[in-house]
């Protein structure tokens, strides 16, 4: 993520007026010629802090249409470069199973299940499934229905549990620049219905003239940029669930290399008020024992007219 931090820089697009959660005069209203884009890859990540040691570490899942009903893991040192997984990754691409590996100086067992798994647009698993990983005997996380599995719950009932939380979330979609997704930004918060469009300044995506930005919160207009061929890179601060979330967009190549390139949408919610929208490498490493926040990266390809 360190690449797309350069495009910000102090001659950056900055808008700042920034909105704050509550009733607004531009709400979006749905049109029968706007069809959502496709889904075709999501990556969460989980920071996990084991409850008898002091010992942190990344659990990285991603669903993907090209694994059909599977998933591909894998697990990494928290203090490691986020681009160091580690190299013991395991794709898993049965309905249902049990595995154990070795990665670095973690013992790994998945217990998973997707053989009744329902989905919604995309590859992710929505209900009537599970998945447990168990790492050193603890566990480390758990997603799905496993209430409902009274055998796993046999397995791994005398397990201790282990902290862990979703600290980022990447989707990777393709379309006609109309893209929706949802989003928990903060453990106490809800979840929230998020629309972005790219359409022309009549509102329809197959205009095209003078192309205009606009994205939507549970059905409010809360950031929309005009004149777009120009300010295609920039960046917007909204406010939600008592949070401050900066909305970056780079949707350069969508102009410039249509053929090939994709736009890039971040959502990331900042630790207070007066921290920086983006922080030196040293300064992350200094502070990566505190409280980590949450980030939602889109990348929305644009498919030829």
């Amino acid at each position: 993520m360190k690449n797309i931090a350069i495009c910000y820089g102090e001659n950056a697009i900055k808008i700042s007026d920034s909105y704050c959660s509550g009733p607004s005069t531009h709400a979006y209203t749905t049109s029968s010629h706007l069809t959502p884009s496709i889904q075709n890859a999501v990556t969460c990540v989980y920071r996990v802090k084991l409850s008898t040691e002091k010992t942190q570490f990344l659990i990285r899942l991603t669903w993907s249409n090209l694994l059909n009903q599977g998933f591909a893991i894998s697990i990494r040192d928290y203090s490691f470069p986020s681009s160091n997984f580690s190299t013991s990754s395991r794709v898993l691409r049965k309905d249902k199973g049990t595995t154990a590996f070795q990665s670095g100086g973690f013992r790994v067992e998945v217990f998973w299940d997707l053989s009744r798994a329902k989905y919604e647009s995309g590859p992710e698993p929505v209900t009537g499934f599970y998945v447990v990983v168990v790492v050193n005997s603890q566990l480390s996380l758990i997603l799905g229905d496993i209430e409902q599995e009274l055998e796993v719950k046999k397995r791994v009932s005398d397990k201790r549990v282990s902290e862990f939380s979703l600290i980022s979330r990447s989707e990777n979609l393709s379309g006609k620049t109309v893209y929706s997704t949802r989003a928990q930004f903060c453990e106490t918060g809800t979840c929230h219905d998020i629309l972005i469009k790219c359409s022309g300044e009549d509102g329809t995506v197959a205009s095209m003239k003078n192309p205009v930005l606009s994205v939507y919160m549970d059905k409010k207009n809360v950031i929309e940029v005009k004149r777009l061929q120009w300010n295609f890179r920039g960046n917007q601060t909204i406010f939600l669930d008592g949070l401050l979330v900066d909305m970056m967009w780079d949707v350069h190549d969508w102009f410039f290399s249509p053929s090939t390139g994709c736009a890039v949408f971040m959502f990331r919610t900042r630790s207070g008020l007066d921290s920086r929208l983006w922080l030196e490498e040293r300064s992350l490493e200094q502070n990566q024992q505190e409280k980590v926040g949450f980030s939602l990266l889109i990348s929305a390809c644009k498919n030829p007219d």
